[in-house]
């Protein structure tokens, strides 16, 4: 009887129980989720502020060592495994072929500056020489050119009067050119100088990138990763096949006119190409050394010959081949690396075509359609 009256022990619940630690509520929860999230973003936010100033050179880096990847691979076999050897070997490879167009111009520079100044004080002393008769025939301009050359030829006061309103905006241009030229210089440097660490560690860097990407967008995320290292080696191969196309181009321009060297001219060009600018600082020189001499019809010709054949040839055959090694369409390709130049600098060239091969991979993956190459004849 008296078992039956003693008052029973509650039944301990779950959430009662003393081993196991109490529940989060739900907002508590929530509100740790968004202290995480904050705290990555300004993360992410100090890095990229770290990282900022030299986020070119690291752009550049990447490019360097995607395409030039397996050459690298294929000394490092040779190498014997020897990691740190191949990556000094081919940095200090592309430290050549990259550093030597701005050291040739350097060294050309200095030693046809005296040849220059002494060639436009003679100018600017004795005037120009008398028009040729050809000139007069010119449609539309010829009467009017042959009259303005012929009133300041032997007349260097009336020709120093009007190039005094040049001499100002062209000393700017010089100046501005010359400060980017060397902060371009000190980039390159700086981009393979971490190009050495990126070959080095290339392997352990490229795994953690493809997992992570693969954890984010799976499959598509590695093939995105794939379409973009395909254009930039194709945007390196357009650079390469349109160097030599200016660099031949300008010696039969350079040969026909007689200037002498016209070989090593179009070498110089060829290393140039790359360059923003670059060829012009070759022909245009010898167009003005053939003025100088005389020569005025040639000095025309060659002006012509390396506006509109020379540098032309830099808008058709460099986006020709980016398309068709990364099976973007050819308009795409030109309005990529057009954009990308006024976008982003000489930098763009790069990456406006790998941004538009992306987004046009996404595109057709999203649509399911899947875009046919042009037949060529």
């Amino acid at each position: 009887m008296n078992s039956h009256l003693q008052p029973r022990s509650p039944t301990p619940t779950l959430s009662q129980s003393p081993s196991s630690p109490p529940q989060k509520s739900s907002q508590g929860a929530r509100i740790e989720q968004w202290i995480a999230l904050a705290v990555l973003v300004v993360l992410i936010a100090g890095c990229y502020l770290v990282l900022q100033p030299f986020l070119s050179a690291v752009l550049w880096a990447i490019i360097l060592c995607c395409t030039t990847w397996p050459v690298f691979v294929r000394l490092q076999r040779l190498t014997r495994g020897g990691v740190t050897l191949a990556a000094l070997i081919v940095t200090l490879v592309v430290a050549l072929v990259v550093l030597a167009p701005f050291v040739i111009v350097g060294i050309s520079l200095a030693e046809n500056a005296n040849m220059l100044l002494e060639q436009g004080k003679r100018l600017m002393d004795e005037g120009p020489p008398d028009p040729p008769a050809w000139v007069s025939q010119i449609p539309l301009i010829g009467e009017r050119a042959q009259a303005y050359w012929a009133s300041i030829a032997h007349d260097s006061a009336s020709l120093v009067a009007d190039l005094r309103q040049y001499l100002q905006p062209l000393r700017t241009f010089a100046l501005a050119s010359g400060a980017g030229i060397a902060q371009g210089v000190l980039q390159l440097t700086l981009s393979i100088l971490i190009a050495f660490f990126l070959y080095r560690d290339g392997e352990a860097i490229s795994e953690r990138l493809t997992a992570s990407v693969g954890r984010i967008a799976g499959d598509r995320g590695r093939h995105l990763i794939g379409i973009a290292t395909a254009t930039m080696r194709g945007v390196v191969y357009g650079i390469l096949g349109t160097a030599i196309a200016q660099g031949v181009l300008a010696a039969i321009g350079f040969w026909f006119a007689g200037v002498p060297a016209a070989p090593l001219l179009g070498l110089l060009t060829f290393f140039l190409s790359p360059v923003p600018i670059g060829p012009p600082l070759v022909w245009a020189p010898a167009a003005f050394w053939l003025f100088s001499q005389g020569h005025t019809g040639w000095a025309i010709f060659l002006l012509i010959w390396g506006v509109a054949v020379v540098s032309s040839v830099d808008n058709v055959i460099k986006p020709l081949i980016i398309s068709r090694g990364s099976n973007l369409p050819f308009i795409l390709v030109l309005l990529g690396v057009l954009g990308g130049v006024i976008a982003f600098g000489f930098i763009g060239i790069f990456l406006g075509p790998t941004l538009l091969a992306i987004g046009f991979a996404l595109i057709e993956d999203w649509s399911g359609v899947k875009t046919k190459p042009a037949k060529t004849a």
